[in-house]
């Protein structure tokens, strides 16, 4: 069975850079989840409007379908800042979901957030994100890894939580 993985986090907690070099890693698919949000939800947050659950539910069932279409290992960046999105998420892949957590503290997402370029999130819906973040329960197929270490050391953190190499 191929591998299905949502690197998932508030913003600007890398989860485009750690997606691309994992997939990398595994010889999967990589697909950018903000490259399936529709016009109006881009317009909508470049605004510094915080979207909601109506906003996100079609996103997320896209990012889900998307995820269960591409054949073999696949790894996503989306945000899944909640249970029902990441619930969501699983229901329209119609397959298993490992969801790679990216956590940090906020001042170091702040950070990140204000030197990035070209993006359009501002960094005033930061805190609307850190708000609605419910972190992944014991319950859900989900490993936390370190979003302010270097992005070699979260590849290879994610690659052991996946059972996929030795401690280090």
């Amino acid at each position: 069975m191929s591998r299905k993985l949502v690197v998932m986090g508030v913003t600007s907690t890398g989860k485009t850079e750690t997606g691309t070099a994992l997939a990398l890693r595994l010889g999967a698919a990589f697909v950018d989840g903000d490259d399936l949000h529709p016009p109006a939800n881009r317009a909508k947050m470049a605004a510094g409007t915080p979207l909601d659950d109506a906003d996100r539910a079609p996103w997320l069932a896209t990012v889900g379908r998307t995820l269960g279409e591409v054949p073999g290992d696949c790894v996503i960046a989306c945000s899944a800042l909640k249970r029902a999105y990441r619930t969501a998420i699983e229901r329209a892949a119609r397959q298993p979901v490992t969801f790679l957590w990216l956590d940090g503290p906020r001042d170091v997402i702040a950070e990140r957030m204000a030197a990035r370029t070209g993006h359009f999130m501002p960094t005033s819906l930061l805190d609307s994100q850190i708000a609605t973040l419910e972190p992944p329960g014991p319950d859900e197929r989900a490993i936390r890894l370190d979003a302010s270490d270097a992005p070699e050391r979260i590849v290879a953190a994610a690659l052991r939580g996946l059972g996929l190499t030795g401690p280090r």
